[in-house]
């Protein structure tokens, strides 16, 4: 299934792939292309902060985006 967000950004969903089901313990891996500079910061705050780079992101993450998303299915 292909999904498309308002913004145009394209959203592929896997039928296996149900994010409300996850649970705190689980995590999903991912990779991604930081400019070094942001990198760098985030991992020297996480030292500050006395956590974890994932955690940081992760509450980072959680105040940008809004609580919920709505995704339209579009024709193709």
């Amino acid at each position: 299934m292909k999904y498309k967000f308002t913004s145009g950004v394209l959203l592929t969903i896997t039928p296996n792939c149900n994010i409300t089901s996850m649970t705190i313990n689980k995590k999903q891996r991912v990779t991604l292309f930081l400019n070094p500079k942001v990198l760098k910061q985030a991992k020297a705050q996480a030292i500050v902060e006395e956590t974890s780079l994932t955690t940081l992101i992760e509450k980072a993450l959680s105040k940008y985006l809004p609580n919920e998303t709505t995704i339209k299915k579009t024709s193709f």
